[in-house]
């Protein structure tokens, strides 16, 4: 599990990047953590990991992620969103990353190589953005630990690869494993995570589970909604948006209305979504 209490970070005196994060996240699901440009979202990721130390209380499985313990480190993994990679072949860096992971798996790294076609004899710093992308995932999922952390990991993937990269999560998930993936492309998500967590610089604007939304919101036709109306937009489909579900029926949630709807709505968003 991962507690985080009155987390704050600034990169520079007086410049809070993220204040007053409380939150727990917890194995056997999928995060989705949202929020706009410059909210703190890898500010965050690399608390969790342990690469910079808080203001506040972090907590992973009862380390302090900044202590930097063996056993802590041998429990994470993290795609960071622009990794820097060694002029080698991704199985000669399987060579080397296989002793610091006990759980280590070569038939996970053997799958994923395989259904994203990564051409294993080729250096990586020879690779597409695409590719190196693909290599760094299939070698993190081989990693096999407990928690999973990805900043924007689909940037540079193609379609087919972004269907493959849902798959392949959705194989690994179980009631031990944590997964946390930071994104701009919520329509990657969609489908993939439990639950989602949407940020900004003051703290959580909301953290809940996907079927708590599906309970609580309705996403849909303006003309089928009840006031009010938290979000608004016009496509080929016409009027659609976000309101509160009166309906005994859940409809299918749009991360990227969701999002919307909560940053326009923040303080009715938290009194919607309020521990009950």
């Amino acid at each position: 599990m991962i507690q985080l209490k009155e987390i704050g970070y600034a990169y520079k005196r007086n410049h809070q990047t993220i204040k007053d994060i409380n939150l727990e996240l917890h194995p056997g699901n999928i995060y989705g953590l949202l929020g706009k440009n410059g909210v703190g979202k890898s500010t965050l990721l690399k608390i969790i990991c342990g690469l910079i130390e808080p203001q506040g209380t972090c907590l992973v499985d009862g380390y302090t992620p900044f202590d930097r313990k063996t056993d802590f480190l041998e429990k994470i993994t993290l795609i960071p969103e622009t990794p820097v990679l060694p002029d080698l072949q991704i199985n000669e860096l399987a060579k080397i990353t296989k002793p610091f992971y006990a759980t280590f798996d070569d038939r996970i790294l053997e799958k994923c190589l395989n259904e994203f076609e990564v051409p294993v004899n080729n250096r990586l710093t020879k690779m597409s953005l695409g590719q190196q992308k693909k290599a760094i995932i299939s070698l993190a999922l081989a990693c096999n630990t407990e928690i999973l952390i990805m900043d924007e990991p689909t940037n540079g993937l193609d379609i087919p690869s972004k269907s493959i990269f849902r798959k392949l999560i959705a194989e690994i998930i179980d009631d031990n494993k944590l997964i946390l993936i930071s994104t701009h492309q919520v329509k990657d998500l969609e489908n993939l995570i439990s639950s989602v967590v949407i940020l900004e610089n003051e703290g959580v604007i909301l953290a809940t589970s996907i079927n708590r939304i599906e309970d609580k919101l309705y996403f849909g036709d303006l003309d089928r909604m009840s006031d009010p109306i938290l979000y608004k937009e016009c496509s080929i489909r016409g009027e659609w948006g976000v309101s509160i579900n009166k309906t005994e029926t859940p409809t299918n949630v749009d991360l990227e209305m969701l999002f919307n709807a909560a940053v326009q709505n923040k303080e009715l968003m938290k009194d919607i979504f309020k521990a009950e």
